[in-house]
């Protein structure tokens, strides 16, 4: 484990750890939070066996399915997830070069 920590601390450099760990943090709630309610929707749908009443409803405009959601969030991890290899690779020549 002390190898792998410093392997890390060698790789990414001390200064930029705790900036990368803070965003794959939010990055994990975000992805936690979103899973939870896609399983809450899921077991709600389940537990809803009886017939319901249906009204027509005037067309309108759909609002955003939980799915858009996803895939704007899934879309914004993989932007950070790119930054962050872009700032992995600039700080490796840097690396080298020393």
């Amino acid at each position: 484990m002390i190898i792998l920590v410093l392997l890390v601390v060698l790789l990414f450099g001390a200064k930029r750890l705790p900036d990368a760990a803070r965003s794959i943090g939010k990055s994990m709630k975000i992805f936690k939070a979103e899973t939870k309610d896609l399983a809450g929707d899921k077991s709600a749908s389940h537990e809803d066996a009886e017939p319901v009443e249906t009204k027509q409803i005037p067309a309108t405009p759909a609002p955003a399915t939980p799915s858009a959601a996803t895939d704007q969030q899934v879309a914004d991890l993989q932007r950070q997830l790119d930054e962050l290899k872009k700032q992995q690779a600039a700080d490796q020549p840097q690396k080298n070069a020393s």
